[in-house]
């Protein structure tokens, strides 16, 4: 569980908060408040625990489990790097860290994209298809994955928070696309042999 993936939820529950501002100089049109189940760093690494454990118990693969503890354990980490000091670092009375890249747009877009290649490569080089689907999938899913990220620069700030929240589920759509690429798709290794 991705993080992102909890956030939404919280939010509809009230368990979590945020506010829209609209100030044009921003990179995201989100002030977050208060969101410490989701996105502290204490909070990070118990759902990074659970998720591993629980793939383990499911996959009995250790390696995969250590895998899926770091994904979930990197979003913590990429998100220290964009937002501005409002990532508490525990439930409670905690203090925020961030390291603002979001105050410079171009630079966080240039590092944002680079990211995403780099990832794509990386997923390339590791993995061949099985059939046609973990092809064409594979490819819809980074289509859209870009589609969403222009969107997100370029639409105007939302006006609802509840619309955000609900918005935010749409992730979801990624889950399952990148579920359903990943198993028409195997390890290069694997094939070698």
């Amino acid at each position: 569980m991705q993080l992102p993936l909890l956030w939404p939820t919280l939010l509809l529950l009230n368990v979590e908060q945020v506010t829209i501002n609209h100030d044009p100089n921003q990179l995201t049109p989100l002030t977050f408040t208060y969101y410490p189940i989701s996105h502290s760093l204490l909070m990070a690494l118990i759902w990074a625990i659970l998720f591993g454990v629980i793939c383990y118990l499911l996959s009995k693969n250790f390696k995969y489990a250590f895998i899926l503890f770091l994904c979930v354990l990197s979003h913590w980490i990429l998100d220290l790097l964009v937002h501005y000091p409002d990532l508490p670092l525990y439930p409670g009375n905690s203090p925020k860290v961030g390291l603002k890249l979001w105050s410079l747009p171009l630079i966080e877009n240039i590092l944002e994209s680079i990211k995403f290649i780099i990832g794509v490569i990386i997923y390339l080089k590791a993995t061949i298809t099985k059939n046609i689907a973990g092809k064409y999938v594979l490819w819809i899913l980074i289509i859209l994955l870009v589609a969403a990220h222009l969107a997100n620069i370029a639409v105007p700030a939302p006006t609802d928070v509840k619309a955000v929240a609900w918005g935010a589920q749409l992730l979801w759509i990624f889950v399952v696309f990148a579920f359903w690429a990943d198993r028409n798709r195997t390890p290069r290794s694997l094939s070698i042999q």
